[in-house]
């Protein structure tokens, strides 16, 4: 065997070596990261347990949705000649809804990734809430680059890659991944 095929096959064996030590750890470590971003965000929506922050109905309602000045493309749900909502209207009853769904949308699904339980699901929820701050709340370039660009990513490689073996998904055979290794 000469010099070159040697150095490769030296060089693929390291690969899979540190790929069998390293992935479930960055698998883990990016499952924390990316969840901790959406759980202290979702937690700030909270006073206690059941109990909504309402100050964050002022948050959803006027600087999501009714942001002054307007953002260009973002989704705007209040009166653009006023910048304010109908009190009771059905906008703002749909607007405290969205804000207490986030609420518990943000604690619940980085819970379960920081665990790594329903993993792919839980990546794909927060995929959808990264799309959607993106698109209807904050859609500029500058906060794609960041941050919702790293959120996007990291939830990407989660839900393609799945949770990794530290994971309870592992330990309960729900991923598919690892059933077929047994």
């Amino acid at each position: 065997m000469d010099i070159i095929k040697k150095m490769q096959l030296l060089y693929i064996q390291m690969g899979e070596q540190l790929s069998k030590f390293l992935e479930p750890l960055a698998l883990f470590f990016l499952r924390f990261m990316v969840a901790k971003v959406f759980l202290d965000s979702g937690l700030s929506k909270w006073d206690g347990f059941l109990q909504f922050n309402v100050d964050k109905f002022d948050l959803f309602k006027y600087e999501f949705f009714c942001p002054d000045p307007v953002r260009a493309g973002a989704l705007q749900l209040c009166d653009p000649q006023t910048l304010d909502y109908v009190d009771g209207s059905f906008m703002v009853k749909m607007i405290e809804s969205l804000a207490v769904i986030a609420g518990v949308v943000e604690v619940l699904l980085p819970v379960l990734l920081i665990i790594g339980l329903f993993s792919r699901f839980a990546a794909f929820g927060l995929i959808g809430m990264t799309m959607f701050i993106q698109l209807a709340v904050f859609p500029t370039l500058d906060h794609w680059i960041n941050p919702a660009s790293w959120w996007a990513v990291s939830l990407l490689v989660i839900f393609a890659r799945g949770p990794g073996v530290l994971s309870v998904d592992r330990l309960l055979g729900l991923d598919a991944k690892y059933r077929s290794a047994k």
